[in-house]
């Protein structure tokens, strides 16, 4: 029996979603940054309409679990968790900077890439990643949210080409050029559910799916996020 997995993300200014279906693909995908809950629901709709199957024939519900936007993060997995409980399905976080690392292997066919979302508060969302042969993705080290110049000086030299992928190398370009490591301008900006589904299948086969209610995202910078009110410590 084929896979069945919808994926929504709207971690980023990027809104999609996207249906796997065995080997096919259904996606839709916008730019929004500030229409992610009126994009997501209708593009849900169009890709399960499009794809002939309803919520609760599906095997799981993938969402984008950070690191983005705090908002954008808190959208995604609220409508995530609210699909999946409706039709009692587990659901699956994907990284959104692994998602951008197989993008940029669907654009460039690149299995070396180096993934940098513009985090604000001079600083960016960081992951180095390596394809392996069954088509997963190896995360080098641990994603992290750092300031461009600590990365440069914390950097350790890697061999080969890495393809760029995410917002940081265009905000930080100055410093990220020093980097003492080979690279390929990519294309891939934002994370798309077309890529996160995918990778949404080899984290169902690990046993990752959860139960809804704990679903949770990844903020990579939780010490800002969750800085607590004096006297609350």
């Amino acid at each position: 029996m084929s896979t069945k997995i919808l994926a929504v993300d709207t971690a980023t200014e990027n809104c999609s979603v996207a249906l796997l279906m065995g080997d096919e693909v259904i996606s839709r995908c916008e730019y929004a940054p500030r229409e992610h809950t009126t994009k997501i629901l209708p593009m849900v709709d169009t890709v399960l309409a499009e794809g002939g199957v309803k919520l609760n024939q599906l095997d799981a519900l993938a969402f984008g679990r950070g690191p983005g936007s705090f908002t954008g993060v808190r959208i995604g997995i609220g409508i995530a968790q609210g699909l999946a409980f409706g039709a009692d399905l587990p659901m699956v976080g994907v990284s959104t900077l692994a998602t951008m690392a197989q993008g940029t292997f669907r654009k460039h066919q690149s299995e070396q890439v180096l993934t940098a979302i513009d985090a604000r508060m001079g600083e960016i969302y960081w992951g180095q990643y390596q394809r392996q042969a069954d088509g997963d993705w190896r995360v080098v080290g641990a994603e992290q949210v750092i300031a461009p110049d600590t990365l440069v000086n914390e950097f350790e030299t890697v061999s080969g080409i890495w393809y760029t992928a995410g917002t940081g190398w265009e905000s930080y370009a100055d410093a990220l050029s020093q980097l003492k490591v080979q690279t390929e301008k990519g294309t891939i900006l934002y994370p798309d559910s077309q890529d996160m589904v995918l990778l949404a299948k080899f984290a169902l086969a690990r046993g990752e799916a959860v139960a809804p209610e704990a679903a949770s995202p990844v903020y990579v910078r939780d010490t800002v996020t969750w800085k607590k009110l004096p006297g609350r410590e």
